[in-house]
C-alpha cells in the first residue's frame, strides 16, 4: 500500500481528475495549498505598494493506492499536470503503515479497494 501525494498548478486538476478516471482510479482527496520552489514567485504592485508574492497557490493530492495500481496512479498524474513549465509540481509516493475501513473494520489492501 502506497500514499501518492502530489502538489500540482490549480488549472491542471481537472485534466488530472479525468487521466485517473482513465485509469479507473476514482479515491482523491483535493486540498488547496500555498507553496514556492524554482518559481521563486513573483511582484505585483497593490495601491502603489511593491509587494514580492512567493507563496503560490497550488493544489495537493493524496491518493491512497494498492502496489497493482501505483504505476498508473503516477503515469495519470504526471500526463495530467505536465506542461514542461516550471512549477508543474513534484510527487510524492510514501508507503503506507495500516489502512482501516471505519464502517465495517476492513484492514490492509481491503480497506483502500
Amino acid at each position: 500500500m502506497k500514499l501518492v501525494i502530489a502538489y500540482i498548478q490549480p488549472d491542471r486538476l481537472n485534466s488530472v481528475k479525468q487521466e485517473l478516471y482513465k485509469k479507473e482510479i476514482y479515491k482523491v482527496s483535493i486540498t488547496n495549498a500555498l507553496g514556492c520552489g524554482q518559481q521563486k514567485g513573483y511582484h505585483e504592485s497593490y495601491r502603489g505598494v511593491d509587494i514580492e508574492v512567493n507563496l503560490l497557490k497550488k493544489v495537493r493530492l493524496e491518493i491512497a493506492v494498492n502496489e497493482s495500481f501505483l504505476e498508473s496512479t503516477l503515469d495519470a498524474v504526471i500526463t495530467g499536470a505536465r506542461t514542461g513549465a516550471i512549477g508543474d509540481g513534484k510527487i510524492f509516493v510514501l508507503p503506507i503503515e495500516q489502512c482501516i475501513r471505519i464502517r465495517n473494520g476492513d484492514t490492509g489492501s481491503d480497506a483502500i479497494g
